[in-house]
């Protein structure tokens, strides 16, 4: 068994000292690579990659290939590196798949030499003064941590000595590949061309989504961008491919679809298979699927951006949140956080199925430049949907809270009377959303100043002006707790 760092040293030797060279034209037709096999198309014809964001991804590989009657073999190298050979089908009119092989050792000058291990290959020095070229034969007895030769009666050592140095092979084994390549047997019964599909799962390709928003607050509009950045290090190319993204696990998730919109302009999406201006995907198991709207190729070793919305003039606010923590009194005032709230939907300048990512958030300042003020993450967002961004904390609007009363009007229910106190110190008013969470059946709100509004069936949300230069109160009170049984005295 070979280490790590000795094939690491033989390599490095190997790749400083020679330049494998074939003699005899047998790097051309093929012969040495695989007894009657074909190769297929060096290009595919048409390429399909659906990539999950789990890392696991899909590859549709179709060529179009000259097929012989009978049973043979068919190539197809550039297929991932990273393929798992157990999902792998193939499917062509009139093939039945008899055997098929992943050879994915690759054709490297540290692996030329491990083949050649007992036979003989030449050896061409250079005499750096003269230029005179010598060649020598030599066997190669071992390549581990470095060449071992036998050359005439000695025994000597390929040295990383600088010197000029080519060896020279016969022949390139049969088992090694210039690429990672998939070997198909079939059995096919007429001759002829036809398309041949090839699908594989495969690991090393990833896609994540990014947004860009500039706020307008006077005019209460934003602007936004979204990019699908997409990395590649499975080990080969997808050229001009017809690219899908999909999110979720198997069994779970919301079914969407989603088609990159018009520049400038949201195109309208209509509810999955019922068609209409822009949209041309349908419902798909139980994922979040989305499709980019032209092929991309993705480079081998490459994170690209791909554009997949600018959206103009969207409708949006800017908010002042408090989140209810608790029915007790502080000390100091607090600042609320600053949030931006708009909805998914045509009426608002979007209405697309939106994917998870990380949405960046600029506003000019008085000079006209766009400064950096904040960063939310968005969760996949089905048309239709209300999104808030939380851009950060108020700097001029605080909010305290103070426990008025606590009583005990029977055993096991508590009743608290709270008084939030919210002050504004800028110049214009605001309105600041304070939201109450964990309501049920044994906590809830018994009076209050201003009338809340429900936003599902454990929360509540009071809408509080705040005068500018002001502040302005909430009152509330709130009753916990189930009533203990009254235990009958004892006789």
């Amino acid at each position: 068994m070979v280490g790590t760092t000795g094939r690491r040293a033989g390599a490095a030797a190997v790749g400083a000292l020679i330049a494998a060279t074939l003699v005899g034209g047998t790097l051309g037709a093929g012969a040495a690579w695989a007894q009657g096999a074909q190769p297929a198309a060096r290009g595919q014809s048409e390429i399909a990659v659906t990539i999950y964001n789990q890392g696991t991804s899909l590859v549709e590989d179709t060529r179009a290939l000259t097929i012989r009657q009978g049973r043979q073999r068919i190539d197809f190298p550039g297929v991932s590196a990273q393929i798992r050979p157990e999902t792998v089908t193939l499917t062509g009119e009139g093939l039945g798949v008899v055997e098929q092989n992943f050879d994915f050792d690759l054709l490297t000058p540290f692996k030329m030499m491990e083949e050649a291990v007992g036979s003989t290959v030449r050896l061409v020095r250079t005499n750096p003064a003269t230029g005179v070229e010598t060649t020598e034969t030599a066997e190669i007895l071992s390549a581990n941590e470095g060449i071992v030769m036998r050359i005439g009666n000695r025994i000597e050592v390929l040295r990383d000595d600088g010197l000029p140095v080519r060896v020279l092979f016969d022949r390139i084994p049969e088992n090694l590949r210039a690429r990672p390549t998939l070997s198909v047997t079939v059995d096919a019964a007429r001759a002829g061309q036809r398309p041949v599909t090839i699908r594989y799962l495969t690991g090393g390709l990833g896609w994540s989504a990014d947004y860009v928003a500039l706020f307008d607050e006077a005019n209460s509009r934003l602007d936004l961008q979204g990019w699908v950045t997409l990395t590649n290090t499975s080990g080969t190319a997808y050229a001009n491919a017809r690219t899908q993204l999909i999110a979720g696990e198997p069994g779970a998730g919301v079914t969407e679809s989603w088609q990159r919109p018009r520049r400038g302009a949201m195109s309208g999406v209509t509810a999955a298979g019922q068609g209409g201006p822009g949209s041309a995907e349908t419902a798909f198991a139980d994922f979040h699927l989305y499709t980019l709207p032209e092929p991309t190729t993705i480079a081998e070793n490459q994170t690209k951006q791909v554009s997949f919305l600018d959206a103009a003039g969207v409708q949006a606010r800017k908010i002042y949140f408090l989140a209810g923590a608790g029915w007790g009194s502080q000390e100091q005032p607090q600042n609320v956080e600053t949030r931006l709230q708009l909805r998914n939907a045509g009426e608002g300048g979007l209405g697309e199925p939106l994917p998870a990512g990380t949405v960046r958030i600029y506003q000019r300042d008085r000079s006209g430049r766009a400064q950096f003020i904040g960063e939310d993450s968005l969760g996949h967002t089905p048309e239709g949907s209300s999104i808030e961004l939380q851009i950060g904390e108020a700097f001029d609007v605080t909010a305290q809270s103070t426990v008025v009363s606590r009583t005990t009007p029977v055993r096991g229910v508590s009743v608290t009377q709270m008084r939030w106190r919210f002050a504004n110190a800028r110049s214009q008013p605001v309105t600041v959303l304070y939201r109450a969470g964990g309501l049920d059946a044994t906590r809830t709100f018994q009076a209050s100043s201003i009338a809340p509004r429900r936003v599902d069936a454990f929360t509540e949300e009071f809408e509080v002006t705040v005068p500018a230069n002001g502040e302005s109160v909430l009152t509330f009170t709130i009753r916990e707790g189930t009533p203990e049984p009254v235990q009958p005295p004892r006789g």
